[in-house]
């Protein structure tokens, strides 16, 4: 049986790629979609014993992500939410997490990496049980973050596979010795793809970075180990130095 799945958020547009990209899947298809959160509510209450998850933006009219988190916990419903949103304040993070949801999805997201996280959330046995690890959820922003940032779009190649890495060494330090002959590779195998073309789409994306990010950001992340003036940073450079700047947000959200 498909997983049922509610889709609340008030960007139409939003809503409509979604039952496009679902429309096809022989594991989740969109039952219910909602476009403010007195709307969701109010199809939640009738309806929920058949949705096996909501995605739920936050910033709505009239009644906002929050307000439907605040009547889930108040009537006690037991309901598999991920919340996708592009507001990424690490207060609201540790907020949201209180009433139980389930993922945290920055947008704008990887439609792949969606789909699985609501396999995972809807595969779950318990349906009430939290399997959100904020520490990770929080690397993960942060990373998509600093990218954005950077003028890296995501729907290149180079985008998943420098987020996959600067995630891998900010996870196993010791991989900062082995990006050609480790990191690469693993990445390779997880997209069915080779080491070089790894390579070439990393290089890829920071040159494009280059070209459209903002500078001042560049300055004061790269600045003590790059010239920046002369050079842009290596690939290797690039993933190492945002994986430590990485280390030093998460210490200043803990």
């Amino acid at each position: 049986m498909k997983k049922r799945i509610m889709v609340v958020d008030d960007n139409h547009a939003m809503v409509e790629m979604l039952k496009e990209y679902f429309n096809d899947s022989k594991k989740i298809e969109i039952t219910e979609t909602a476009y403010d959160g007195e709307e969701a509510w109010e199809k939640i209450e009738k309806n929920y014993k058949n949705i096996d998850a909501v995605l739920l933006d936050l910033i709505m009219p009239r009644k906002d992500g929050l307000y439907v988190l605040e009547k889930l916990k108040e009537q006690k419903l037991s309901v598999n939410v991920i919340v996708v949103t592009s507001y990424n304040e690490q207060e609201t993070i540790r907020n949201v997490s209180e009433y139980g949801v389930k993922y945290f999805v920055l947008k704008p997201f990887d439609l792949i990496e969606l789909e699985k996280r609501i396999l995972e959330v809807t595969s779950n046995k318990e349906k009430g049980s939290k399997i959100l690890n904020l520490h990770e959820n929080n690397v993960q922003i942060l990373v998509t973050k600093i990218l954005h940032e950077l003028g890296i779009p995501s729907h290149i190649k180079g985008y998943q596979y420098i987020r996959d890495a600067i995630q891998m060494v900010y996870d196993n330090p010791s991989l900062i010795g082995g990006i050609t002959k480790e990191l690469y590779p693993e990445i390779g195998t997880k997209y069915d793809t080779s080491v070089t073309r790894v390579e070439r789409a990393i290089r890829h994306a920071i040159e494009v970075s280059w070209n459209r990010g903002d500078w001042d950001l560049m300055e004061e992340i790269f600045g003590h180990s790059v010239d920046i003036d002369k050079a842009k940073p290596t690939n290797s450079e690039f993933i190492v130095t945002i994986a430590d700047k990485l280390r030093l947000e998460m210490l200043k959200i803990h």
